[in-house]
Parts: C-alpha cells; structure tokens; sequence
C-alpha cells in the first residue's frame, strides 16, 4: 500500500490562516478519497509560511469494483420520468432490468463501476480541492483563473513504496504536479527531488526549513527563555503570539534586543501591547522590578554578523513606535491630574447606540444602578458610584484610541494618577470582567458593584429597544454579559432579587428614550416609578403603587413601560442552564428550582439545584422521587374523576394501618424540620429529612390500597397523598424531574 505526499508550495501564507488552512488540506483530501473508495492508515497536515503539506500512510492502491441496484419508475411510466432516471443512473434504457414489485413491474438499473487506481483518484480529488480550497481571503494573479491565497508556484504530489516513487500526474491551470520543492527562499532555494515523507522532511532541514510548527515554535521559546535567563530575565508567556511567530518563519533565529532607557518607565502593559502588536516582539521582563526591560525578536535568515544588523533595524523602528506610546500616555497624564474632566465631557458626544444615546447617558445610568446594587455587594455606595462615573473615562484617551485593548487598564492608571480612590481605580480595570467563560470574576465590592451596573445596564438597553440575540447572532455581546452577571453573582456570593436591579434599569431607559415626550409631571411619575422599585422590587407592583399618581398626569406613562423584564429574566435562566449543565446540573434539576419563588436570586436558585442534584443523586433520593411520582399521579387522577381538590388535611384517626399510621408520624417530623431549614435555606438539611420519608412512603404504597371501599378511608388517604406532595413540592417542583 503506498503512502502519499502532497506540498502545496506558494508565497507566504499569513500566519493565521496556517493551521486552518492544513487541517481543510486533510480533511478535504481525506474525505475525497474515502468517498472515492480508497482507504488509509494514517494522515497528518504540516505548515510553514510557504507550504502546506499532507502526509497520507497506507493508502490503498486502488478502489474496489461496484455494483449497485437502484430501483427507477413504474414500467409504463411517462417517458420524462423513465429519462431522468436513465440520467441518475448513467445507463441505456437497454440495460434496465423489468421486475415485479408490489405494485407491478418496475425497472431496475444494475450500475457496476470498476475499480480505479489510486493516482487517477489523487489527481480528481487533489484538482477537486484546490480549485475550491476555502480560503478566508483570496487572489488570482497572471492570466490564469486559479484563486490561492498567494500564487501558488509548485505542486508536490508523489505516490511512493518499495519499488519507488511515483509523480501523480496533475495539472492545474497551468501547474503541472512533480516530486520536486524547495527550501529556505535565501539560504536553500535550489529545487530538490523527494522520495517520501522522511526524505522530505530531511531534506527541509538541511535546505533550512523545519516543517512542523509545534517544532518552531518550541526552538523559538527554548532559546529565548535561555538568551533572557543568561542576563536574569524572563520571557513574558505569551502562547497567541508564540503560534503567530512560529507562522512566520521557517528557520527561528532568536535575537534579544535593547529597549530604550527612554521608555523603560511607560507601563509594563503598554510596552508589550505596542511591542505584540506592531512589531511581534515578545517582552523581556525583569523578575524583580516587573518592568519590561528587553525584547525578542525572530528572524528568518541567519546572517554573519550575527543578527546584529537585524537588531538594529528592528530597534530603530521600535524607538519610533515607543516614542508614539510615550507621547500618549505623557499627554494622557496631564488630562488625569485634572480628574478627566475633558475625557468625560467628550464622552457626550460620543454615540453609544443611535436609540440608547450618548455614551455620557449611559454612565449616568450605570451610575444610579451601581449605588444601588453597593449595599448589596458590602460596597461603599459612594465609592461605587465615582467609580462608575469614571470607569469609562479612559475610552477618551490617546492611549485606548491607539490601543483599544487597553481599556479598564489605563484608566486605573488615570485614576490613580488623578488621586482617586484605589477601589475605583480597580473597578475601572475590572469593571469589564469576567469577558469569557475562562476570565477572572473580580471580587472587589466596589469592582463588583460597576461591573454588574455596566453588563445589567447594557442587557436592559438592548431589551428595552427589542434587539435582543436571534439564532447564532449577538452583535452586541448580551449572551456573554448575561453570562458575566452570572459569574459575578454567583462568585461573590451576591444575595440580590435581579428582577429589582432589571426593573430600576428599564425605567432609566425609558425615560432616556421617551424624555422628549415626557412632560414634568410624567417624568415625576417615573421617578416615583423608580422609588417604588427600589423598595419593593417589584415592577408590577410598582407600577400599581404610582398609578394613582400617573392617572392624574398622564395614563400613557405607565404603557410607556413595557414589562419585559420577565423575558430578560427568562434569558439569564437559559444562561443559568448553560452554565450548571457545564457544571454537571441536570437540566430537569434546574427546571424544577426555576418554578420555585425568588428564583430571580441566582444564588439562592443554584444553591437550591446543587442540593437537589446531590440529593437525587442518592438511592434514597431516587426512590422518594418515585414515591412522589406516584403519590402525585394518584392525587391527579382522582381530583380529575372527583371534581375536588384533597388538599383540606388528613386525620390519624381515620388510618386503618400501621404503614399508613407511621406515615402520618414521618410527614409531621419532617415538616417540622423541612420547613424551617427551608426557611433558613439549609437545602441541605430539607434534602436530609425528606431523606427519611422514603421508607415510610414506600411501606405505605406496599401495605395499603389507597383507594379503599370506605369514602371516609380513601378521602382521608388521598389527603394524605396531598401532604406527601406538598411537602415535597415545597422544597423544589419534582413534577418536572424525570424518574
């Protein structure tokens, strides 16, 4: 069986695209050939700024003969029918087969293909892909019509065993297939011959092109960390832009250069964010100090003087680039030390949303709501509230304009510089997490109190305009912030009805989209609006409460507001789920938790589904689950057969059976020690007496018949049952868990 290779040799590939694009070379090229009946062994994608290669062992020599059997139209059938199932098949109307069927004779066409050899597969498919790679971006170049990422110069494509190597013979738009490539474009670019996998490689090396990617970017961070520990430093780990070097060269020559002494003091995180992203350097860091002191760079070339000539082009450009960084962050300063009161003015003219307002509306709102929740997070209210109005002052600077991933950073740097607390300088870097799943929740109360502010304000924004995520789509990130209100939430074990800081946010939006509508006393009418809120957390009660009040001015007001906070909580639950399945919660665990009241309170909605989940995980849980089920589905049915509802307290004195009177006796202990734990939210201690009924409940259903001759003795059963259900039901609705 022979092993195939394949190079795909052009002009650079940006480093991006690399490993995407081999594994679509694998996969396509795999696929093809199995669909086309051959088989393999084994098969593996390699990239280099210049090639993309595929490595295929075993290869069947040849696809084996076929014979099918497909069934066509009725005989007698119109002649359209008979002739597009003619074209189907590939065959003569001579050749099809008249057989009887069910109903009636039907033709049959006998299609028989006979097995290819696997060069003439390889050349199809080979051809087949590379016309329709799917390259994200693509070129055409000369008169040809190929599209390539860059021009495609050479095609590699060999079959080789023992007898030798064999050229498949291809020719696309012009690029006739051979056995031949080349090395390093300046220190190997003569053409060489292969014979195979292992030669080709070899022969790589020794033309100075290591081929792997995994085996580049290893020899770039082992001689950097090497080059930075020999003068006492360390490389600053950064894997995205390791994989993006290592896309970059095809020989790593690791070179540690100088930064300036001009620019040693700018902060650590602006030497490497202008360092990363203009110049692909890695920072060289000092240990001790923290200061990024060095650099790294990677060449493609080695030269005789050592790189020397390399290191100061490269520092030369760097210099002019740090002088930029400089500049901004010295003029960035000044505008700090005045309190960024100019950052903050320019902020009102800036959009945010064309139907949410200016950016400036925005803080005000995430402001109000911030000191809010502080209490709420042990935060100083105060604290909360500059923090909030200062978060998003650095969105104005010269630094965050050039670097936009710096944002939250450089404003904990301004703000300490102004002389701000150093709790809202933090909530000015943290305010934006956690970002994703992996990020960290910042823990700070005043931190934690911005930061739910910003994600609640911009979920209610985009709800109170009806922009909500569709499908796969979410322009605006609410999936992720849900997530993020969550993570807070959940990690600083916040304790908050949501619904409250859901509603108090959808009235500041309205009353920002309709102000212009509103006249004063409407707008006293919202403000009452928002007092009741806050109060009592409740929108439709608020909503009750002022609507005296909104009568006498204006009924409209209040249908100014929408409710939609219950579909905004509803979205948070469908977050929630994602996260606890994550974490290993049955989602029928959840559900039953959801129908439970206060299930706005995350905290308390998540301690309630693990201790459920723990709790069915148990034989006992598991069995009384069953018994709960029956209990509830013989209740069902005889209040749907009675027309009455058995919920009016069962009597000892009526029980016949000593089952039915230990019954009695374990509902009453366990009700005496559910419900306060329930009260108290020991979840745990409610799971743990409802625990003890399982075997109670299960004599019951062995011993007695619940519906007895005697009216008086199934009535008092029944009720009985009732009180098993509401017992259970109190503590999460076990109606939804599946059994």
């Amino acid at each position: 069986m022979p092993d195939l290779l394949i190079e795909l040799f052009s002009e650079e590939i940006p480093a991006r695209m690399q490993a995407k694009a081999a594994a679509d070379l694998q996969k396509l090229v795999t696929d093809g050939l199995v669909d086309a009946g051959l088989t393999y062994a084994g098969a593996a994608a390699f990239h280099t700024p210049r090639r993309l290669t595929l490595s295929i062992n075993g290869l069947s020599g040849e696809s084996p003969d076929t014979r099918e059997e497909r069934k066509g139209p009725k005989v007698g059938a119109p002649d359209q029918a008979i002739d597009g199932f003619l074209r189907g098949a590939g065959v003569a109307r001579e050749d099809l087969d008249v057989r009887d069927d069910k109903k009636g004779q039907v033709y049959f066409a006998v299609i028989a293909k006979k097995g290819r050899k696997a060069d003439a597969i390889v050349a199809e498919v080979l051809d087949t892909t590379i016309r329709s790679f799917p390259w994200p971006k693509s070129m055409r170049w000369g008169a040809g019509s190929l599209r390539w990422v860059r021009p495609l110069h050479s095609i590699l494509c060999i079959l080789s065993d023992e007898a030798g190597a064999q050229v498949v013979p291809l020719d696309v738009d012009g690029i006739v297939a051979g056995n031949t490539t080349r090395g390093h474009r300046f220190m190997g670019p003569d053409a060489f011959s292969v014979t195979g996998f292992d030669d080709y490689e070899a022969k790589l090396k020794r033309a100075n092109v290591i081929l792997r990617a995994d085996e580049r970017a290893e020899m770039i961070w082992h001689e950097a960390t090497n080059q930075a520990f020999a003068q006492g430093l360390e490389v600053v780990d950064d894997k995205s832009l390791l994989a993006e070097v290592a896309g970059l060269v095809e020989w790593p020559v690791v070179l540690l250069g100088e930064i300036g002494q001009d620019y040693l003091n700018l902060p650590p995180q602006v030497l490497q964010t202008s360092m990363k992203e203009h110049q692909k350097f890695f920072s060289v860091r000092n240990g001790k100090t923290g200061r990024i002191e060095k650099f790294v760079t990677v060449a493609n070339i080695e030269t005789a003087d050592q790189g020397a000539t390399i290191l100061a082009g490269n520092q030369k450009v760097l210099s002019a680039r740090l002088a930029d960084a400089k500049f901004f962050w010295e003029n960035d300063l000044r505008v700090a030390k005045d309190g960024m009161k100019i950052w903050l003015q320019s902020l009102e003219n800036v959009t945010f949303h064309n139907k949410l307002g200016s950016q400036a509306a925005r803080i005000e709102r995430i402001a109000a709501l911030a000191k809010d929740i502080a209490p709420l997070v042990k935060a100083d209210a105060a604290l909360a509230e500059k923090a909030a109005r200062v978060a998003k002052a650095d969105l104005s600077s010269e630094m965050v304009y050039e670097f936009p991933e710096l944002q939250g950073l450089m404003g904990r740097y301004y703000s300490a510089e102004a002389g701000l607390d150093p709790a809202v300088a933090a909530a000015c870097e943290e305010h934006y997490s956690p970002l994703g799943p992996t990020d960290d929740v910042p823990i700070a109360p005043v931190s934690v109190a911005v930061a739910l502010a910003d994600k609640i304000d911009l979920l209610t924004g985009f709800w109170a305009i009806d922009e909500k995520p569709t499908g796969s789509k979410d322009p605006f990130a609410l999936r992720r912030a849900a997530l993020g209100v969550i993570r807070l939430v959940l990690a600083n074990d916040v304790r908050t009805r949501l619904d409250q800081s859901i509603d108090a946010q959808l009235v500041r939006h309205k009353i920002a989209i309709n102000g212009n509508a509103l006249d004063a006393g409407e707008l006293d009418g919202l403000n009452a609006l928002l007092q009741e809120i806050a109060e009592h957390g409740v929108f439709g009660a608020a909503i009750d409460a002022v609507h005296d009040q909104l009568s006498k001015k204006s009924k409209a007001v209040a249908d100014k507001i929408p409710d939609v906070s219950s579909d905004l909580l509803a979205f948070f639950h469908d977050r929630l789920k994602v996260f606890l399945r994550d974490e290993g919660i049955r989602h029928d665990v959840i559900d039953a938790c959801l129908a439970m009241p206060a299930n706005d309170d995350l905290t308390l909605l998540v301690n309630r589904a693990r201790a459920l989940q723990a709790f069915l995980q148990t034989d006992d849980g598991e069995n009384l689950l069953q018994g709960f089920k029956r209990a509830n589905n013989i209740l069902t049915q005889a209040e749907e057969k009675d027309g009455v509802e058995y919920s009016f307290g069962a009597d000892v004195k009526f029980a016949e059976d000593p089952s039915e009177k230990a019954l009695f006796a374990a509902l009453d202990k366990a009700e005496k020690t559910i419900t306060p734990a329930m009260e108290a939210e020991d979840f745990g201690a409610a799971m743990t007496a409802m625990a003890a009924l399982r075997a109670p409940i299960d004599a019951f259903f062995t011993d007695v018949q619940v519906n007895a001759d005697s009216s008086v003795v199934r009535r008092n059963r029944l009720n009985l049952l009732n009180q098993i259900r509401t017992i259970c039901l109190g503590v999460a609705d076990l109606t939804v868990v599946e059994g």
